[in-house]
């Protein structure tokens, strides 16, 4: 199978990338950053991908966006987060209208920020979107998207919990407290974190890939969401450092503004949609899981 990975030189591209070559894919990455992609297709959305060029792939994967986590969110960084992802899927979509030969599946990433703050509530794939900066973001890339169903596409849509692996994501944030002997819970430590290992983030878009039943929106996030002070003591105990320190949510807000309330709120996501088309999770304990992590690095 031939596969078309935008956005491949960032974190979780990077791992899609070795997951897809190992197994035998085809895979040519489109990014203007450096990869070690052997195949890679120059593209600047929105421009289109030429029809002759999109032609050729029986699959596109769409990562392509922004990194919410880098920088203070101005209405400057609002805007480039939100247009990374809608204006680069909507010139996809576009590509593959004016294409003779379609692929056969469109994978868009997405994330469970879409639904917003919930509490305590157990959230799936039927809860509506919030009204949040982070839910008006994806709700608007996840409809452009879906309009690749109307060209005979299968859609799939792929909300991202919180990524953990090795050498970034929010994980590599994390352990510099932790590791200078300051790491604890943010807040009161009772929201939820939704988390989910990046084996498991490639294997699930690897079995989208070879099973046509998976289509429609997924969280992707391990079977088991933790609250905010277990994971906290949990990545202090694989760290050997304490995990006591709380972050105050006020101090928080100050330092990161819009996004803090991200962090103090969390969610609380299930991925029954995941387990019930017969995706089985290598990682459901976030205490192995950051021991599979930690012990490579």
């Amino acid at each position: 199978m031939k596969v078309l990975v935008i956005g491949g030189s960032g974190f979780v591209g990077s791992a899609l990338i070795r997951e897809l070559s190992g197994a035998g894919y085809e895979v040519m990455v489109s990014t203007r950053s450096k990869t070690t992609a052997q195949k890679k297709l120059t593209w600047n959305p929105p421009d289109l991908i030429p029809p002759d060029t999109i032609s050729k792939f029986d699959a596109v994967i769409n990562l392509a966006g922004e990194s919410v986590f880098s920088e203070r969110w101005t209405s400057e960084r609002k805007e480039k987060i939100r247009s990374s992802r809608v204006n680069a899927t909507k010139a996809l979509v576009q590509s593959m209208s004016a294409s003779t030969k379609r692929p056969k599946v469109f994978i868009n990433s997405s994330a469970i920020g879409y639904y917003g703050p919930h509490g305590d509530e157990n959230v799936n794939e039927g809860a509506p979107p919030g009204s949040d900066f982070l839910a008006g973001v994806c709700e608007e890339w996840e409809a452009a998207a879906f309009v690749a169903n109307e060209l005979g596409v299968r859609v799939v849509i792929t909300r991202f919990g919180l990524v953990l692996g090795n050498g970034g994501g929010a994980l590599s944030k994390m352990l510099g407290p932790f590791k200078a002997f300051v790491g604890g819970y943010i807040g009161s430590g009772k929201q939820w974190m939704s988390w989910i290992h990046i084996d498991d983030i490639t294997g699930f878009i690897r079995y989208a890939l070879e099973n046509e039943s998976v289509a429609g929106p997924f969280n992707l996030t391990a079977p088991e969401p933790v609250r905010n002070k277990e994971f906290s003591s949990a990545l202090g105990k694989v760290l050997g450092r304490p995990a006591f320190f709380p972050v105050p949510a006020l101090a928080l807000k100050l330092t990161l503004g819009e996004f803090a309330d991200v962090l103090v709120t969390g969610q609380r996501v299930t991925s029954e949609k995941a387990l019930k088309a017969g995706y089985a999770f290598k990682y459901t304990d976030v205490n192995e899981a950051l021991k599979a992590i930690l012990k490579k690095k």
